[in-house]
């Protein structure tokens, strides 16, 4: 009667025979490889952030500045609205809406 040993048995021990083989200076220096490439991440990661902070302020500016065009183009138009008398139009300057005719 044969004696088998399953293949994984196998690998595990020659996985655990080549981590006993790594001398502690092979060990240090990959530690300190580890640590360089974990600052080199976070270096890039703060990057990126700042790159994605940047364009969305750039964006926040290009909504503000339409949307004070557009508030200034509505304001005319309302201006000129209550001016002329039209129901339901707010005069910017005295903030108070033309009221609608009354009713008989």
């Amino acid at each position: 009667m044969s004696v088998r040993i399953p293949t994984a048995l196998i690998a595990v021990a020659a996985v655990a025979l080549g981590a006993a083989a790594c001398t502690r200076t092979e060990t240090t220096e990959a530690k300190q490889d580890a640590a360089v490439v974990g600052d080199q991440t976070k270096d890039a990661a703060a990057q990126a952030g700042e790159v994605v902070e940047s364009g969305a302020m750039k964006a926040a500016q290009a909504v503000e500045k339409g949307a004070g065009k557009v508030a200034d183009h509505l304001e005319a138009n309302q201006a000129e609205a209550a001016a002329e008398g039209k129901p339901g139009a707010v005069n910017p300057s005295t903030d108070q809406r033309v009221p609608a005719p009354a009713e008989h």
